[in-house]
């Protein structure tokens, strides 16, 4: 009875489950993954917009730390619209237009984005203006005349060359207001080097227009100061730092009490020396204004998808989801076909030995194909047992049909029992033994039960006990029969086992050769292996024949005549016999030039006892 596949077992529904459970994860993946990017793309636009913003602000607040008015900021404006496509309008701080980047008449955004102050630029408020801070930018009386930077620049070029002198890779940058710093790597200490001799203090000593401007400085802090209760008796002064790092232009302003030489710190000092700076460069700078920006404050656009989008992406994943089941249809369809062909020939009788065609290169093509490796080998193994049982019957019959026709005979009267005749019975006796022991070797060792006691065994020895037990039989054929063997080759093996290889191959090569003929047996040393070789000088092999000599039954004379051929079972022993000792048996012959039977095996040291 045929049996029925549960649906849910079936191969079709498995892969049609699997496919849609992919094709659905892959859709969803995917969705995700579009939304995903899109939005990463979206807050990556508005990260460069926001970028954008603060370089605007930035080239307009040099701008104006380098001027002081907007009367040619037109062009700038322009050009900085061009480069980040954004709308950029400056007006003052009582809404006066002073340059704008759209055409006349556009209304500007609701409120500004930021505020152009260069003396203001630290930070921002929530309302985009700028709190405190001067730009660095900004240098005003500061900016040093060229007779003077270049005195500092041959000091701060000595002051390099001693550094390297001391091992110190120096370097020279120049501040806006053109004052040279030499730097000594990253934070390097010159003390530690020893270079402390290098800072002699000139290139740190204000050059006189610098030394006016802090003048001018310290004047319009003192008020501030005094209030402050810092400069009593008026011996506040200010002047450089000497490690000349300055946002200002000039270096770090540091504040004195002349009189007791005490560096003071204080909040109430700062502020007064920042406000007192700001009033002394507020003449050089721009004055502040307001700038507008193509999105003003307007809030972020969301990413929203409509209707008509999730429709096209809802359409785009069923089509998706619809072809792929589509195509797993079809190639589950074409999956299932050699299977289903499998079956019926595997559930086909045993006599029906049915080829399945293969139609694909796959796993399932590769399984069809051993599938009908499997059925054409159960075939011959079909025939081959067939054959060997007719040969088994054939061996046995001829002894049991001579015995029982000379007991009937005997029985009857007609011949009396005489020496020649038990003789007679006895050999084919022996005959019957021959044969069924051999059929028990191959048995066992077919089953695997071959018993071997092996023991270390001088091939020459083995070689010598073969030829002495054959000794008789070749001189009664006239075949010359000789030895020749290495004395360093032994073997582990079970010597009665091996006596009956050699002597199967022996036996053959005698019956094989005519009379003057030579059998010789060699034993040699190849590597780790011990080649043992009966070569005879008698008909040979023919070509078609030498894949054939180690079958069971097999015999190159065809009418089974046990004068030029025994049991057809001596060969096939000698190759289980060497193949359970770990070798190989092979022949080569030629037609009327003899044949070379090979048996190679492991070799063995010599008994710890034999020197």
């Amino acid at each position: 009875m045929k049996r029925r596949i549960p649906v849910r077992k079936r191969l079709l529904v498995r892969l049609l489950s699997v496919s849609a459970l992919i094709a659905v994860c892959s859709v969803a993946a995917t969705a995700w993954l579009a939304v995903t990017t899109t939005t990463s793309a979206l807050k990556e636009e508005q990260g460069q917009d926001l970028a954008a913003d603060n370089s605007i602000l930035a080239r307009l607040s040099g701008y104006a730390a380098t001027h002081s008015d907007w009367a040619d900021v037109r062009s700038t404006v322009r050009r900085l619209a061009a480069e980040t496509g954004r709308r950029i309008a400056l007006t003052t701080t009582d809404r006066t237009l002073v340059a704008d980047s759209a055409p006349r008449g556009t209304p500007l955004p609701p409120r500004p984005a930021a505020t152009v102050d260069p003396l203001r630029t630290d930070t921002y408020s929530e309302t985009g203006a700028q709190l405190s801070g001067i730009d660095p930018r900004v240098v005003g009386p500061y900016r040093l005349p060229a007779k003077e930077r270049a005195d500092l620049d041959a000091l701060a070029a000595r002051r390099k060359q001693c550094y390297a002198h001391y091992g110190l890779q120096a370097a020279v940058v120049h501040t806006a207001s053109g004052r040279p710093v030499v730097t000594a790597g990253d934070g390097t200490d010159p003390a530690a080097y020893g270079a402390a001799v290098c800072e002699d203090g000139g290139l740190d000593t204000p050059t006189p227009t610098e030394r006016k401007a802090l003048t001018d400085l310290t004047g319009l802090a003192r008020p501030c100061l005094g209030q402050a209760g810092i400069d009593p008796g008026g011996q506040f002064l200010l002047t450089l730092d000497p490690s000349g790092k300055d946002p200002f232009g000039a270096g770090y302003l540091v504040a004195k009490y002349a009189g007791a030489g005490r560096k003071t710190t204080a909040r109430a000092v700062q502020q007064c020396i920042l406000t007192a700076r700001r009033a002394q460069l507020e003449p050089y700078v721009a004055p502040v204004a307001d700038l507008f920006l193509g999105i003003g404050d307007r809030n972020t656009s969301r990413f929203d998808m409509s209707p008509a989008n999730k429709a096209k992406v809802i359409g785009a994943a069923g089509l998706v989801l619809a072809v792929t089941v589509a195509v797993t249809a079809l190639v589950a369809t074409r999956l299932v076909r050699p299977l289903r062909a499998l079956t019926e020939a595997a559930g086909a009788a045993p006599d029906l030995h049915v080829r399945v065609p293969v139609t694909t290169r796959d796993e399932t093509g590769i399984l069809a194909e051993a599938f009908n490796d499997l059925t054409e080998r159960r075939a011959r193994l079909e025939a081959q047992r067939k054959a060997m049982v007719s040969d088994i019957a054939h061996e046995l019959r001829s002894p049991l049909t001579n015995i029982r026709g000379w007991l009937e005979v005997v029985r009857d009267g007609v011949v009396e029992p005489d020496p020649a005749l038990l003789d007679s019975l006895h050999e084919e006796a022996l005959v019957l033994q021959r044969i069924i022991d051999d059929l028990q070797d191959l048995a066992a060792a077919d089953a695997g039960t071959l018993r071997l006691h092996r023991e270390p065994l001088r091939a020459g020895d083995l070689l010598d006990q073969v030829a002495a037990a054959h000794r008789i039989a070749a001189g009664a054929a006239g075949v010359a029969l000789r030895t020749e063997a290495d004395a360093g080759a032994w073997l582990d093996a079970d010597p009665v086992r091996m006596r009956q290889a050699l002597g199967n191959l022996v036996s053959n090569a005698l019956r094989h050769t005519p009379a003057d003929g030579t059998v010789a047996l060699a034993a040699r040393r190849d590597g780790a292996d011990v080649v043992l070789t009966v070569t005879d000088t008698g008909t040979g092999i023919a070509p078609e024949d030498l894949p054939n000599v180690f079958d069971r039954f097999w015999r190159a004379e065809k009418s089974r005549s046990r004068r030029t051929g025994g049991s057809g079972l001596g060969l096939p022993i000698v190759r289980h016999l060497v193949a359970a000792h770990g070798g190989t048996a092979e022949a080569a012959s030629e037609c009327g030039s003899g044949a070379v039977f090979t048996l190679r095996l492991p070799a063995a040291g010599p008994p710890a006892d034999v020197t």
